[in-house]
């Protein structure tokens, strides 16, 4: 959004619905374009007792005005009905709507800074929070960060567990709601299937896989499926035009990577941005690496094709689908071999069924509770070295530009330096300690698999395993392109 500050206080006050007494109040504090989505869509699953107001916090990563309509599709709210307010106007903004509870849909990083603010209030407000999309494996940090909560909702059974551990491990104690993903309690479940010449839709996602090569890689298989299928089209969908924030920095874009295609790129291969519900409705089938979008296909029983080219692990994100059958290669990719879900898997991740929700119920446990007396203050326990310097160095790592702080500008400085030595230190510990192919000498990844540069190439009408994989070998635009990365 790029139109300014808006008196988001005003507008809360003079809504009926939400000056009802007998109606609880909901405000939503969301940042980036994903958090938005789930924040809204979470808060349109409350019940009829609740009314919510959705706020986004002016940051380097808010949406535009078409991410945001996106964003919204589906849910309770439009884009009229959202403001965007400073950090510094908070206080007012929760003076004026006094909620019961606020949703902090934030980035894990900006729980942390925001949570305290309200934490320091007289009477304050029921905190929750939560994530937009898959935790597993959890870590720790994602406690650590929003430990300052009273309520984190979590969107499958194994998520709880894990989280739980986690807690455990760590000494703190927060409330743990399970609640349907709100993506798929929106009508997903009612959808019929698209046929099987539909779309074929490929979920990209900002950082898997992150290298050039292997985004070359994936984009070859689409172009070599869609040139054998000319009847439907194959369609990447984007999560942000050229110039738009994310809520996750993305290096190699793959609307660039089609236009440098040129030619050679077939005309049933698109790149489209919009809601990814709008796009499951005409599709045959989903492709992507680990995007929550799997989830939305499988409760609309489209077949999915999970790609395991470049390994299964944590930092592909991806470990959450081991068991679900859903993983395949770009040589299924070519040939349309897509895949249905594990029952057994679905029980346990994420189609755990709605009785078994009860975020609902917790969340009213606590604005009761603070109907009779005060909810107590929650103190921060983790990472809590360097004072005021560290709170304001965070403040500024989420506001950027927007910090109105001058210690936020001598906190980065000193910060930045710090933290850039802490992670190069890490790296080094990590290539020291990584795994070692002991035929060819290479390094493997994350999970120990190896996964190598020279594996198969599709594309081009060659054979998925006539060639090995070499950027070069696409077209001399990606060529070029790789080498000036």
């Amino acid at each position: 959004m790029t139109g300014g500050f808006e008196r988001a206080d005003a507008a809360v006050a003079a809504d009926p619905e939400w000056a009802d007494a007998a109606t609880r109040r909901l405000l939503v504090l969301a940042d980036s374009d994903s958090y938005v989505k789930w924040g809204a869509a979470l808060a349109s699953t409350l019940p009829a007792t609740w009314t919510a107001r959705l706020v986004i916090l002016a940051s380097p990563v808010m949406p535009s005005g078409r991410q945001l309509a996106d964003a919204l599709a589906g849910t309770r709210f439009t884009s009229g009905d959202v403001h965007v307010v400073h950090l510094d106007d908070l206080d007012a903004l929760v003076d004026e709507a006094q909620p019961h509870a606020v949703l902090l849909s934030l980035r894990g990083p900006f729980v942390r800074v925001v949570a305290p603010l309200l934490q320091r209030r007289d009477d304050r407000p029921a905190l929750l929070s939560g994530f937009p999309g898959l935790t597993i494996p959890a870590v720790p940090k994602a406690v650590i960060y929003r430990e300052q909560t009273d309520l984190i909702v979590l969107h499958s059974r194994r998520e709880v567990r894990e989280f739980e551990a986690n807690a455990l491990d760590l000494g703190v104690d927060p409330g743990l709601g399970l609640a349907t993903l709100p993506f798929l309690a929106t009508g997903a479940r009612a959808a019929v299937p698209a046929a099987s010449d539909g779309d074929v839709v490929f979920a990209a996602q900002a950082k898997v896989p992150a290298q050039l090569e292997d985004r070359v890689r994936v984009l070859a298989a689409l172009a070599e499926h869609a040139r054998r299928n000319p009847e439907r089209r194959v369609i990447v969908k984007v999560r942000a035009r050229r110039g738009e924030a994310q809520t996750h920095r993305e290096e190699h874009d793959y609307a660039e990577l089609v236009e440098d295609l040129g030619p050679a790129a077939p005309p049933n291969l698109v790149v489209e941005h919009g809601p990814m519900a709008a796009k499951l409705a005409r599709a045959g089938a989903l492709v992507t690496v680990s995007s929550t979008a799997a989830l939305e296909a499988v409760a609309m029983d489209l077949p999915v094709l999970l790609l395991d080219d470049f390994g299964v692990s944590p930092a592909m994100i991806n470990t959450v689908f081991e068991g679900s059958g859903l993983f395949g290669s770009t040589h299924d990719l070519v040939a349309g071999r897509f895949r249905h879900a594990a029952p057994a898997w679905t029980a346990d991740n994420y189609f755990h069924g709605l009785d078994g929700d009860d975020w609902t119920g917790r969340l009213d446990a606590l604005v009761a509770a603070r109907e009779i007396v005060p909810l107590p203050p929650i103190e921060r326990r983790h990472d809590t070295s360097g004072g005021a310097l560290r709170t304001a160095y965070e403040r500024r790592r989420m506001l950027g530009d927007y910090d109105r702080d001058p210690v936020g500008t001598v906190a980065w400085t000193f910060g930045v330096a710090a933290r850039t030595a802490v992670r190069r230190a890490r790296r080094l510990h990590r290539w020291l300690q990584r795994p070692t192919d002991a035929a060819t000498g290479r390094t493997g990844s994350v999970d120990g698999r190896g996964v190598l540069l020279d594996v198969p190439q599709v594309g081009g009408g060659v054979a998925a395993d006539a060639l090995p994989l070499r950027v070069g070998e696409l077209t001399p635009d990606l060529a070029g392109h790789a080498r000036d990365q």
